[in-house]
């Protein structure tokens, strides 16, 4: 196989900003790894008021990421060493690598567009789970609703039709008051708003973060194929010259 071919001043270039590119693209990797790893972690506090479809895209960012770090070697070397083949593979797994990232951030804003109706169903769910005193539930709900100030799935009502009281949770405590407080729809501080409303805004603006990852780097993405299928292109016309 021909190497170290000379290329002309326009495909040095070229050659040494797919290089360049490379380094950027291993970055663009990390990015969406620590996203994608983030977002999965932050979803899975609360994974039985989420459908398994909110965790396939940081799923997917996060297998994308890892691939990105193979992906790159054919880059480098290819382009240092003028290697069509591997400048041709690596051409090939970067348009993979686009229609993946594309397909994640076209999803991440569609689940943000369903995100309410989904965890409105999931949480009414779980709802009958926490009047039989399941414990995980009772924690998931509890911490839900303390740390976004909510109550119920649309508002106290739905707690008042499933169990006729209101959890602890749905009231700021006073301090030192926990053994002694309660909480109940005649209390001045309860939390009118549902968790469907401050929780799905929460999931929503996580999913614009996953679209706008997605999205955002593979336009990045596409330069890069556009300087390696130049490149490519440029060493196989080389070649034939000789």
């Amino acid at each position: 196989m021909v190497t170290d071919l000379k290329l002309p001043l326009g495909s040095q270039c070229i050659k040494y900003l797919l290089f360049i590119f490379n380094f950027l693209f291993v970055i663009s990797g990390i990015i969406l790894l620590s996203v994608g790893a983030t977002i999965r972690t932050v979803y899975s506090n609360y994974n039985h008021f989420l459908d398994d479809k909110f965790f396939s895209v940081p799923s997917l960012l996060i297998v994308i990421g890892s691939i990105i770090f193979f992906i790159a070697f054919f880059g480098c070397c290819g382009a240092v060493r003028e290697n069509y083949c591997m400048i041709v593979t690596f051409s090939a797994l970067m348009v993979l690598v686009f229609i993946l990232e594309l397909s994640g951030g076209i999803s991440g804003y569609v689940l943000r567009n369903n995100a309410a109706q989904m965890i409105e169903v999931k949480m009414k769910d779980n709802m009958e789970k926490y009047k039989n005193n399941e414990t995980e539930i009772k924690q998931i709900w509890d911490n839900m609703q303390s740390s976004f100030k909510c109550c119920g799935a649309k508002g106290p009502d739905d707690w008042l039709e499933h169990n006729g009281t209101l959890p602890i949770s749905c009231c700021p405590i006073p301090a030192g008051q926990m053994d002694q407080f309660n909480c109940n729809n005649q209390t001045k501080d309860v939390y009118r708003t549902g968790c469907v409303n401050k929780f799905g805004s929460y999931v929503k603006d996580h999913a614009i973060q996953l679209g706008g990852a997605g999205l955002g780097i593979a336009f990045v993405q596409a330069i890069g194929i556009w300087f390696s299928i130049h490149l490519a292109r440029a060493v196989k016309l080389n070649y034939e010259s000789v």
